[in-house]
C-alpha cells in the first residue's frame, strides 16, 4: 500500500489579454477497487464557474467558464491517493473466458458495443493480418494472447516523447516504428479489438519510484494504457510501453473508448491565432 502525492499544473500563455472559452478538464482520479482517493483540490488562475459532472463512461468531468479577459491560465489539481494494487496480481477469469476464442455473454457484448469493434479503417487487413502472428493455436490460453501481443508492440515499437499534440493511428504506428504512449496504447487497444476483446484508452499519471520506466519524466508524468474486459477477472490494465500488466503503477484519471476523450485538458479562447505564445505541463507523483 503507497501513499502517493500527485500535482498536475497545466499553463497557457497569451501575447495579450483573450477571452478563454469553456475548458473540459478530466482530472480527479477515478477511484477503484485498487485506487483511494483521499483529497483533491481543483485551483484556476483566473475567476471560473466550475461544473462537475460524469461522462457518458463514469468519467469526473469538470467544465470551468470564465466571463472576463486573461494573458495567462493555469490550471492546478493536487490530490493524494491510496495505491493497493499488486506487483504481481492474481486474475480470477472465469472459466469460460481462460482460452481463446470464447464468447462474451449476450449482456457484455451489448454493454461493451463498440469497445469490441475496431476504430480505425483497415481495409486491407493489415492490422489483423499482423496480430495474428500472435496467435499460436485456436485455442490458447487468453491472457497469455493478450501478453504476446502487449509485448510485441512493445518490442516492435519504440517509445519516443511526443509533444505535439494529436494521436497517431495504429497503422501510422506500425509503419513509423516508433510513437509516444497514447501511440502505443492505441496501437494494442487496437490490436485487442481486431481479435474481438472489449477494450478501453485509460489515461492517468505513472509513479516511477525507481526512475526506470519507459515514458516517466523524474518521478512521475501523464501516462496512456488500456484496459482489456475478461470475464471474471473484470478490465486487466495491461501498460504496453513498459511491457507490465496490472495497476501497480497505474493511477487512472479517465477512461474511454478513444484516446481524444481522456484528454486532461481542454479548451478555446477568442483572440487572434498567434496570441497563444506556448503551453507548459508539470506534473510531479511522489511518495507522500
Amino acid at each position: 500500500m503507497r501513499i502517493l502525492n500527485i500535482t498536475h499544473r497545466t499553463e497557457y500563455r497569451y501575447a495579450r489579454p483573450v477571452a478563454p472559452g469553456p475548458h473540459r478538464l478530466m482530472l480527479r482520479p477515478r477511484e477503484t477497487r485498487e485506487l483511494r482517493l483521499l483529497s483533491f483540490d481543483l485551483i484556476v488562475s483566473q475567476d471560473a464557474v466550475l461544473t462537475w459532472s460524469h461522462d457518458v463512461a463514469g468519467n469526473s468531468v469538470a467544465i470551468a467558464s470564465f466571463a472576463g479577459l486573461a494573458d495567462a491560465l493555469a490550471f492546478e489539481s493536487r490530490m493524494t491517493v491510496e495505491l493497493g494494487a499488486q506487483d504481481w496480481p492474481v486474475f480470477d477469469i472465469a472459466e469460460a473466458a481462460q482460452q481463446y476464442p470464447f464468447r462474451y455473454s449476450h449482456e457484455d457484448w451489448i454493454d461493451l458495443g463498440a469497445l469490441a469493434r475496431p476504430q480505425y479503417v483497415d481495409v486491407a487487413g493489415r492490422l489483423s493480418d499482423w496480430v495474428e502472428n500472435f496467435v499460436m493455436a485456436r485455442p490458447t490460453d487468453t491472457l497469455s494472447l493478450l501478453q504476446d501481443v502487449a509485448n510485441g508492440v512493445s518490442l516492435q515499437i519504440n517509445y519516443q516523447s511526443r509533444e505535439v499534440e494529436g494521436t497517431q493511428g495504429p497503422l501510422e504506428t506500425l509503419d513509423r516504428g516508433w510513437g509516444s504512449c497514447r501511440d502505443i496504447a492505441v496501437l494494442f487497444a487496437e490490436a485487442a479489438r481486431t481479435l474481438g476483446f472489449g477494450a478501453r484508452i485509460a489515461s492517468g499519471y505513472l509513479f516511477d519510484g525507481s526512475r526506470d520506466l519507459v515514458g516517466s519524466a523524474g518521478t512521475g508524468s501523464t501516462h496512456a494504457w488500456v484496459e482489456v474486459f475478461v470475464p471474471g477477472a473484470g478490465w486487466i490494465a495491461f501498460d504496453p510501453t513498459n511491457r507490465a500488466m496490472g495497476s501497480a503503477n497505474l493511477i487512472p484519471v479517465a477512461a474511454a473508448r478513444h484516446i481524444s476523450q481522456v484528454a486532461p485538458v481542454t479548451g478555446s479562447f477568442r483572440g487572434r491565432p498567434d496570441d497563444l505564445l506556448g503551453m507548459n505541463v508539470h506534473v510531479a507523483v511522489e511518495l507522500a
